[in-house]
């Protein structure tokens, strides 16, 4: 059949869950048997996020293929059955780029480049890349409308639409019915506003979504529908939910999926939903509490961390747990603002990527503290490297055992930068990137976890451990489970006498989802329970 197209925009605020939203119309077309697939198009004028601050951006998510990418695509990526790549997202910057190396290159043929048609063709034509062989294509357009920097993006939809005809896209728009207390009432004249704006640039909604902490009584959904110039049963209220796996089936409620179909002129195929609804039920249902402590300096935002949130959340539905989730700044530790002791109430202590050298004595102290007392432990990606120091330093006997990218002269650089960036001083798309195969070693922990020799997972990172060091550290009882197939990168470490000490060079929260979750969080959550158990006993 054609491919079909669902444009998704943004009104009256920031962050009012385009991502969720569209992930979730994903999950719902998924349930009625169709192929989808996703493209995030970003307004700021960075080639990619890949350089840019978790505490501004949030996490950088990372695909197959390499690609540094918005963290929505992780949300699109759990919430459907699609792996995403470079394809699925796009930013100004690169659209931009694209469109200058074309220029410089003489594809142009002496025209003149412009936004329209040269640049609102460069982002119709990456629309078109991810087409072949899906029925459905999710278009998120990132920002808010009236920001000047999302026009571009909002005319190419706007001509893709008159391209492709109007029972083959629809146009969705986000926004936000406040309600105010002070008067008890949800106000819709943000959204008449925000739907105002969007027709003055050519696009009509065919459904409008509105965000709200209350249920849209069918009063005010008839007065956004005479105001905004859709059917009443065009106007689908999304209630703040307390679980976002709860999102899809709250649009199902709401009509969505019916209104889609009949919109775009598809079959009503049965919805096969009962796996989601049964997953969501596990999650709201669990009696049991286990409490994570997760020891980074990215604390204060919990979108820094999104995905290793939600594979811990993962790791407790393979578990019929409740992940309670602990954030501890490790700068804490280091100014003495808190006592390692804290990490005893844990059930199990877990230490993420990141970089730089601020908190690292903090995680340091943490790693040394949950091995010597027996806390169940994972690290990931600078977790393993800052488990590598706290074990070369304080067992090993390698003092002033540090990385080179903390302390330049160490006497024992443990951890280096990969050769092959020794000379790179550029920041963006400079690392060890994208998913790497690893083979494990028989009768490790890892294996036990993974249950088999080979694996894949993605990287993010620009240091690694030092194989020159392998030999003292393997003799002082670190055990090097799994390595690259060439022997030359460590994947992941562990220790033997601890009821579980692991820690792994790649990012294992990329690939895990609610219906499949990861192993080792899984492993790691149930290890972290055990842990409570005993110390209740």
């Amino acid at each position: 059949m054609q491919t079909k197209y669902i444009f998704i925009t943004g009104g009256v605020v920031s962050s009012i869950g385009k991502g969720i939203t569209a992930s979730s119309i994903g999950t719902i077309l998924e349930a009625r048997g169709f192929t989808v697939d996703f493209i995030k198009f970003d307004p700021y004028v960075n080639v990619d996020p890949g350089t840019m601050s978790p505490f501004q951006h949030g996490e950088v998510y990372v695909t197959d293929d390499g690609a540094e990418t918005d963290l929505d695509l992780g949300h699109y990526e759990r919430f459907t059955s699609i792996t995403t790549s470079k394809l699925n997202n796009y930013t100004t910057g690169r659209i931009y780029q694209q469109v200058i190396e074309k220029e410089r290159k003489g594809e142009y043929l002496g025209s003149t480049v412009q936004v329209i048609p040269h640049i609102t063709d460069e982002i119709k034509n990456s629309i078109r890349k991810v087409s072949e062989g899906k029925d459905i294509i999710i278009i998120e357009i990132g920002g808010t409308v009236g920001d000047i920097e999302s026009l571009p993006f909002l005319e190419a939809i706007r001509q893709f639409r008159q391209e492709v005809g109007r029972g083959n896209a629809i146009n969705i728009h986000v926004t936000l019915v406040p309600f105010i207390k002070a008067a008890h009432e949800l106000k819709t004249k943000p959204t008449q506003h925000s739907v105002k704006e969007l027709q003055s640039i050519g696009i009509q909604p065919d459904i409008i979504i509105c965000r709200s902490e209350k249920t849209l009584p069918s009063d005010v959904k008839e007065k956004i529908a005479l105001f905004c110039n859709v059917p009443k049963q065009g106007v689908i209220g999304e209630e703040d939910a307390d679980l976002i796996y709860e999102v899809p089936l709250q649009l199902i409620r709401e009509g969505l999926d019916e209104q889609i179909l009949d919109l775009l002129n598809l079959p009503h195929s049965p919805r096969k939903i009962k796996e989601w609804e049964e997953m969501v039920y596990k999650i709201k249902n669990a009696k049991e509490v286990v409490k994570i402590g997760i020891v980074g300096k990215y604390t204060k935002y919990g979108d820094s961390y999104k995905s290793l949130v939600e594979a811990l959340v993962h790791g407790g539905i393979a578990n019929n747990l409740k992940v309670e989730i602990n954030w501890i700044d490790s700068e804490d530790f280091e100014k003495g603002k808190k006592s390692l002791n804290i990490l005893k109430e844990m059930d199990g202590v877990l230490i993420p990527g990141g970089f730089g050298e601020r908190g690292k004595e903090g995680k340091i102290k943490a790693v040394k503290f949950a091995r010597e007392n027996k806390i169940p432990f994972f690290g990931i990606c600078l977790g393993l490297q800052v488990s590598v120091i706290e074990f070369a330093r304080n067992v090993a006997g390698l003092s002033g055992a540090d990385s080179t990218e903390f302390n330049e002269c160490a006497p024992h650089k443990v951890i280096v930068k990969l050769p092959e960036l020794l000379k790179v001083e550029d920041l963006g798309g400079t690392m060890r990137l994208g998913a790497y195969e690893c083979f494990i070693e028989k009768d490790t922990l890892a294996y036990k976890i993974y249950g088999k020799e080979q694996i894949s997972e993605r990287h993010r990172h620009r240091y690694e451990v030092n194989t020159q060091y392998k030999e003292k550290l393997q003799k002082a009882g670190l055990v090097f489970s799994g390595n690259s197939p060439d022997g030359v990168y460590v994947e992941i470490i562990e220790i033997k006498d601890h009821p579980f000490f692991i820690a792994v060079q790649f990012h294992p929260e990329f690939k895990s989802k609610p219906l499949s979750p990861h192993p080792l969080f899984k492993s790691f959550v149930e290890a972290s329970f055990l842990n409570k158990k005993e110390k209740i006993k």
